[in-house]
């Protein structure tokens, strides 16, 4: 003990005079070089251990994950519809007996009440092969538009961040329903010449939470490869997924899903930071498959016609709400201030032990955050999260605005919700922001970042073309 005292006298003793000697004090210069070669062996033995702590601290610490930039897909404009358009479109199919008979006219009435309701505005765009008779739904057709969506956001990407494609060292891609052969990860690879030993990964089947999923893996490996970048591409293929039966839970999807993608540029080195718009801070993916409701609520599955459709069930609201709470119970004491932490505890208590009627206490997430990016999956769902989360119309903005302007673009839409906090120019050094996204499985995931600096919207942002029109007011 006796010599464990004296080492750490030594150490504070060899600070003082070190700092005395910075700040210009009373020591000299030749003092203080007498002090270290009569103590050199004492520093020495001091310093390797001191050194080698340190080494294995820079190796083994989380290393930061920055965005660099990101970019969404922009349709052109001869893809856009408006709702009458698009009613127009599918009695046109029905009268070409291409799939309604006459007889299923209330079909059309149906998707037409689902769509005035949905939030969704008359500029919202549907790929090539579902606007020609008859409608193209082959493969290549759907690599058609695909390949589109993700080149015009990569090729965007590139050129505003000056990164060329062989510099990329990780790739993740997700696209939840079309997953042809090779793989849109290996039709990036051959597109853009990347280099033989990237680590690419192609997500399928994992719904509109996919995109927080390829960000949180694309994190991960970060940490293990160093000094490189990684992108990821999210998407979702609508001339494949379009459903022509006579089930009405599967004809919903037809009313929101659109055309859309994006691609985010991530970097761990160190010097990216000065350029870097945001640095991630958490990602938090809750899963509750293994619960038969929450498995069973959005499905893919053949109908009594055979025809494949997405099912969407009765339990869907309910199982959102459930995984959503679990990803709020998860991610709160992560980001929320001390008061509330509190808030929440003494609840949790009083609930457990003394009232057990007594509602739960929803923490306040405006003390964490200051832009809310909530998956554009339709206006029940930010309805919902809305009211539950006690947020104000100015929070859910960007969603609503979102699906206006583009629909359900699946994974991708909290990107398109980013860009429009940007392009409003809302965001402001060290702001916080919250995306979450839920999808199919049934999943709840969140990533948060933080703003590095005051963001301004990068050239070909999604909303510059009509940015002075927005926010617009929805009728329903």
């Amino acid at each position: 003990m006796k010599n464990l005292k004296m080492v750490f006298f030594k150490i504070f003793f060899i600070l003082l005079m070190v700092t005395l000697a910075v700040k210009g004090s009373w020591v000299n210069l030749e003092d203080l070089q007498n002090f270290f070669l009569n103590n050199l062996e004492t520093i020495t033995l001091l310093s390797v251990p001191l050194l080698f702590l340190f080494t294995i601290y820079m190796f083994t610490r989380p290393k930061p994950v920055y965005l660099v930039d990101f970019s969404c897909y922009l349709p052109p404009s001869h893809l856009k519809v408006s709702v009458q358009t698009l009613m127009g479109h599918a009695k046109r199919v029905r009268e070409a007996g291409m799939c309604w008979e006459d007889k299923d006219a209330y079909l059309i009435d149906f998707q037409q009440k689902i769509l005035e309701r949905s939030g969704l505005g008359q500029e919202t765009s549907i790929p090539e092969g579902l606007q020609c008779f008859p409608l193209q739904q082959d493969m290549a057709a759907s690599r058609k538009e695909t390949e589109q969506v993700i080149c015009g956001a990569l090729d965007n990407l590139f050129r505003n961040t000056g990164v060329k494609p062989r510099e990329i060292g990780i790739l993740v891609v997700n696209s939840s329903t079309f997953n042809p052969t090779p793989s849109l990860a290996s039709m990036i690879v051959n597109k853009y010449k990347l280099r033989d030993n990237i680590k690419s990964l192609n997500l399928g089947g994992m719904g509109c939470s996919a995109g927080v999923i390829a960000i949180d893996v694309a994190k991960g490996l970060l940490q293990v490869h160093r000094n490189t970048y990684a992108i990821v591409v999210s998407t979702e293929n609508i001339t494949q997924n379009l459903y022509l039966g006579k089930n009405k839970s599967m004809l919903v999807t037809n009313c929101l899903f659109r055309v859309g993608g994006a691609a985010v540029l991530l970097s761990n080195r160190s010097r990216d930071r000065v350029r870097a718009k945001y640095e991630l801070v958490h990602t938090v993916r809750i899963h509750t498959g293994s619960d038969d409701k929450s498995f069973e609520c959005a499905t893919q599955e053949e109908d009594e016609d055979g025809i494949v459709g997405v099912t969407l069930t009765k339990n869907l609201p309910m199982v959102a709400a459930r995984t959503l709470k679990i990803n709020i119970a998860t991610l709160g004491p992560l980001v929320l201030p001390l008061k509330e932490k509190l808030a929440f505890f003494v609840t949790f208590l009083k609930k457990k032990y003394f009232k057990p009627e007594l509602r739960n206490y929803t923490p306040d997430f405006k003390l964490a955050f200051e832009h809310f990016c909530i998956h554009a999956g339709g206006r029940a769902l930010i309805d919902e999260l809305e009211k539950n989360l006690k947020l104000s119309p100015l929070h859910v903005e960007a969603s609503r605005m979102t699906l206006h302007r583009f629909g359900n673009t699946s994974s991708s839409s909290i990107w398109y919700e980013l860009a429009y906090t940007e392009a409003k120019g809302r965001m402001k050094q060290g702001d916080r922001i919250w995306q979450i996204a839920l999808g199919s499985g049934f999943k709840c995931n969140s990533s948060v970042w933080v703003a590095l600096r005051n963001v301004k919207p990068s050239a070909n942002n999604p909303w510059e073309d009509c940015m002075d029109r927005y926010p617009v007011e929805i009728e329903y």
